[in-house]
C-alpha cells in the first residue's frame, strides 16, 4: 500500500522522502550496529544507504538533464526554427507566433521542480518532527508493573458473625489500611511493589462461626504481611498466658498506641495442594518463621485483638521496629470496641 501511494507522488516528492527516509534509516541502523555489534543490522544500514546514494545519483541525473538538454532536442528546436529564418522581410510581423514555441529549458519549470523538492523536505521535516514530538506531548503506554489492587469489585455477603459483633472492620477494609503508599519502605525494601493483596471475612475456628476473623495479607518479593482482627472475649494478658504454653517463642509484652501488646515467634504452616489427576495434597509441613505483634482492639482490653504478622519464604525476618511501625498504620483503621 505504501509502495502504491509513493509512486502516485510526483518525481521531485517522491525522491527526496525516499533520499531522507533512507538517510535518517540507514545511519540510525549503522550506530545502532556500531553500538551494540550486530551483523544483520549493519547489513541493514548498508542496504539503505546504498539505496540512498541510487536515489540521490538519479535526482542528480535529472537536474543535470533539465539544465543541459541533449542533442536531439538542441537539433528539434533548430528545425522548429527553420521556417522562421525563410520568411521574406515584408513577413517578419508573422513570426511572432514562432516566439511563443517551448524553448529547450523552461526557467518556470525548473523554479516548480525545486519547489516540489523543497516542500518534500518541509513535508518529511514536519512528519520527523511529530514523531520526535509525540512522544513528550502524548500519553505514553507505561509498561511499569503496578501494585496489587485489593478488592476485585465484587461484595459477597458478610458471614452473620459480623452483624453480631459491634463495629466489625471488614476484611477489605484491613486490606486497604495496609496496603497503602510507603508500605515497601515501611518493610525495609522500597524498591518493591506489591505482588498480590487480599482480604476475607472469615469467622475463627472451633467456634461454629460466631466469632469474626476478618484477615488481610499482601506480598511482596522479599516478605508477606498478614493482619487479622479477632473479634472474642480473649484478652492479650490472657492470651500471653496461653503463650507460655504454646510454641511460640521471643515473647515480648510492651504498649503499642496505649494498648496493651505482644510481640512473639512461630513457625507458619505449609500446604501442598496437588492439582492434579489425583486430587490430594501433602502433608501439613512447618513453614518459614513469622513474627508476630498482638495488639488488643481498646485500650481497657477487655476481649478481642489485631495480629499483624511478617514472614519470608527464605525465613528471614525484619526488625521488630517494623511490625510496630506496620501497628500505627492499621490500628486506627480499626474501630475500638465499646464498653461491654
Amino acid at each position: 500500500m505504501l509502495g502504491f501511494l509513493l509512486r502516485l507522488l510526483p518525481f521531485w516528492v517522491r525522491e527526496p522522502l525516499l533520499i531522507a527516509g533512507g538517510t535518517v534509516l540507514g545511519v540510525r541502523l549503522v550506530y545502532l550496529a556500531v553500538r551494540d555489534p550486530d551483523l544483520a543490522t549493519a547489513g541493514f544500514g548498508a542496504l539503505f544507504l546504498v539505496f540512498t546514494a541510487v536515489r540521490v545519483h538519479t535526482v542528480v541525473r535529472a537536474l543535470r538533464a533539465r539544465r543541459n538538454p541533449g542533442p536531439a532536442a538542441a537539433a528539434g528546436a533548430a528545425v522548429v526554427d527553420a521556417p522562421a529564418q525563410v520568411q521574406p522581410q515584408a513577413q517578419v510581423p508573422a513570426v511572432a507566433p514562432a516566439a511563443t514555441l517551448p524553448g529547450p529549458a523552461s526557467p518556470e519549470k525548473e523554479h516548480n521542480a525545486w519547489g516540489q523538492a523543497i516542500a518534500a523536505f518541509a513535508v518529511f521535516g514536519a512528519l520527523a518532527l511529530a514523531v520526535w514530538a509525540g512522544p513528550r506531548f502524548m500519553p505514553a503506554n507505561d509498561n511499569t508493573p503496578k501494585p496489587a489492587s485489593c478488592s476485585d469489585g465484587e461484595q459477597e455477603e458478610l458471614p452473620k458473625a459480623f452483624k453480631r459483633t459491634p463495629k466489625p472492620v471488614t476484611g477489605d477494609q484491613l486490606c486497604e489500611a495496609l496496603n497503602r503508599p510507603g508500605l515497601a519502605k515501611a518493610l525495609g525494601t522500597p524498591g518493591e511493589i506489591a505482588i498480590s493483596a487480599s482480604g476475607t471475612d472469615n469467622t475463627a475456628p472451633l467456634t461454629d462461626g460466631k466469632v469474626a476473623l476478618p484477615e488481610a495479607e499482601v506480598t511482596f518479593d522479599t516478605y508477606t504481611v498478614n493482619v487479622s482482627a479477632t473479634y472474642n472475649h480473649l484478652t492479650v494478658d490472657q492470651y500471653v498466658k496461653l503463650m507460655k504454653y504454646g510454641s511460640e517463642t521471643d515473647i515480648k509484652s510492651l504498649h503499642v498506641l496505649g494498648r496493651p501488646a505482644v510481640l512473639s515467634s512461630d513457625h507458619t504452616m505449609k500446604i501442598e495442594i496437588d492439582l492434579g489427576s489425583g486430587g490430594s495434597g501433602g502433608p501439613v509441613e512447618q513453614g518459614p518463621l513469622a513474627r508476630t505483634l498482638t495488639v488488643a482492639l481498646d485500650r481497657e482490653d477487655r476481649g478481642g485483638y489485631c495480629d499483624i504478622s511478617v514472614y519470608s519464604a527464605s525465613g528471614a525476618l525484619p526488625d521488630d521496629s517494623v511490625l510496630l511501625t506496620l501497628a500505627e498504620r492499621v490500628l486506627p483503621k480499626i474501630p475500638e470496641l465499646p464498653a461491654r
